[in-house]
C-alpha cells in the first residue's frame, strides 16, 4: 500500500523508525535489481561494521583523605611508616563501545564475484552527523570507490546533517541557482572511471522518488532502479502506516509552503483534523 506522501516520507526520517527503513531500502533495492539485471550479474547486499565509543564519567561525591598517623616506635624499636596521602581521588571512565552495522548493495559479476561492479549506498544519520565515526569511515570508503572502477550511486532520503553525497555542495547549489531549483534529497551517480562528472536527481518532499540509472561492467546497457516502488515496499511490509502518528509535526520539520502543503494533504486522507 503506498504511503501517505506522494514519494518519501519526511516522518521516516526520525532516528527511531530510520534503522528499519533502512534496511528494508537496501533489501529491496537488491530485489528489485535482481528481477532486471542480465544474467550475467547478480545484486547482493554488503555490510559494513564500526565501532562507537561513548564514555561514561564518574565522579566520586565524597572526598576521602586519609591523614597521616603519629610516628610510632616499632617494638624492634626502629622508626615507624607515615601513612600514604591521596591528594584527590581519580576520575573513573566507562568506555563502552557499540557495534555499528551499515548494509548496502552491491552489484557483482556471477563469473567472479569478487569484481564489483556497482555499490549503492542508502545514507545514514551517522554518515551525515560532523565529526563522527561513521561519517569518517564512509567518507573513505567513498573516496575509494570514487577512485576505482566501480560505480557509486548514493541515496540520500534525510534532510538534517552534513552534506555527505560525493558531487561537491556548491557545484550543486550554483546548478540550482542557475535552474531555479531546490531539493529536499538528493540521488547521486558517479560511474567508475568518470573522473568529476556526476548524475544528480534533485527530490522534492512533495513528488515520487525517481527510476534511476544503474550501470554495468563493459558495454551493457544501464538498468533502472524505481526508487519509489522500493520505497513503497519498504513503507508497507514495515506496517508504518498504523505506526506512525501524522496529528503531529515529524522531527524534522518542514519549512513554509512545504509544512502547510504536507497538513494539507494529510487532512485530505484522513490523518489529521
Amino acid at each position: 500500500m503506498p504511503g501517505a506522501f506522494p514519494g518519501m516520507d519526511p516522518y521516516l526520517e526520525h532516528p527511531a523508525w530510520w534503522p528499519g527503513v533502512h534496511q528494508g531500502v537496501i533489501t529491496y533495492a537488491r530485489e528489485a535489481l535482481n528481477a532486471v539485471l542480465p544474467p550475467a550479474y547478480v545484486a547482493d547486499i554488503g555490510e559494513r561494521v564500526y565501532l562507537v565509543h561513548q564514555d561514561r564519567s564518574i565522579y566520586p561525591d565524597l572526598k576521602v583523605r586519609e591523614q597521616p598517623s603519629a610516628p610510632r616506635e616499632a617494638a624492634s624499636g626502629t622508626g615507624g611508616t607515615a601513612v600514604a596521602v591521596a591528594d584527590e581521588p581519580p576520575w573513573i571512565l566507562t568506555i563502552e563501545s557499540g557495534e555499528i552495522r551499515e548494509v548496502f548493495v552491491e552489484i557483482l559479476t556471477v563469473e567472479d564475484e569478487s569484481r564489483v561492479v556497482a555499490v549503492i549506498e542508502v545514507l545514514s544519520p551517522a554518515n551525515r552527523a560532523a565529526g563522527s565515526e561513521g561519517r569518517r569511515l564512509y567518507l573513505t570508503k567513498q573516496q575509494e570507490l570514487l577512485e576505482s572502477r566501480s560505480h557509486l550511486i548514493e541515496i540520500d532520503l534525510l534532510r538534517s546533517g552534513q552534506h555527505t553525497v560525493a558531487v561537491p555542495e556548491e557545484a550543486l547549489r550554483r546548478e540550482g541557482r542557475r535552474r531555479g531549483a531546490r531539493w529536499d534529497y538528493l540521488i547521486s551517480l558517479h560511474r567508475g572511471g568518470d573522473g568529476a562528472r556526476y548524475e544528480v536527481w534533485p527530490v522534492l518532499v512533495r513528488v515520487r522518488l525517481p527510476r534511476i540509472h544503474v550501470p554495468l561492467a563493459d558495454n551493457d546497457p544501464d538498468v533502472l532502479l524505481d526508487l519509489q516502488a522500493v520505497f513503497d515496499r519498504c513503507y508497507d511490509t514495515g506496517a508504518y502506516a498504523r505506526r506512525l502518528d501524522y496529528r503531529r509535526d515529524p522531527a524534522e520539520p518542514l519549512a513554509g509552503d512545504d509544512a502547510e502543503w504536507a497538513a494539507a494533504l494529510l487532512r485530505e486522507r484522513g490523518l489529521r483534523e
